[in-house]
């Protein structure tokens, strides 16, 4: 089970330079066994919308989770001490913590491009690295 995170989706549908890689990935592995958390969507949102691509970002949403069955998780309120003693103990920003929260709450394999996780005893994978 693996928490995607923002970077991966972004790289795919801005066709960054390591989109073939994610393509990949995401073709290998059933959507079943993928997540996303609420934070991570909402910044996709942000970004596909800056970049005026509302066509993706309505692809995206397509393709996730009404064609697909990726879970949308989230935090609650009482869970935010820790990702703030995570910011503090790893040394990550609040978007790293949250993911990594996320992660640590649903016993979920991190997927991220973003090596800040590799200061964290979860660490992350790549999509090459899955197999």
């Amino acid at each position: 089970m693996y928490l995607i995170d923002t970077n991966i989706w972004l790289e795919r549908f801005l066709d960054q330079a390591r989109a073939q890689e994610v393509s990949h990935f995401l073709d290998r592995i059933p959507t079943e066994r993928l997540f996303i958390t609420d934070f991570a969507f909402h910044s996709i949102g942000v970004v596909l919308t800056k970049l005026n691509r509302k066509d993706a970002l309505l692809r995206f949403v397509q393709d996730t989770f009404i064609e697909g069955a990726v879970s949308l998780i989230h935090l609650e309120p009482k869970d935010i001490q820790g990702v703030v003693q995570m910011m503090e103990q790893f040394n990550l920003d609040f978007d790293d913590a949250y993911q990594y929260g996320a992660a640590e709450k649903y016993d979920l394999t991190t997927v991220s491009f973003d090596s800040d996780f590799d200061r964290t005893p979860r660490g992350r994978k790549t999509p090459a690295e899955i197999k």
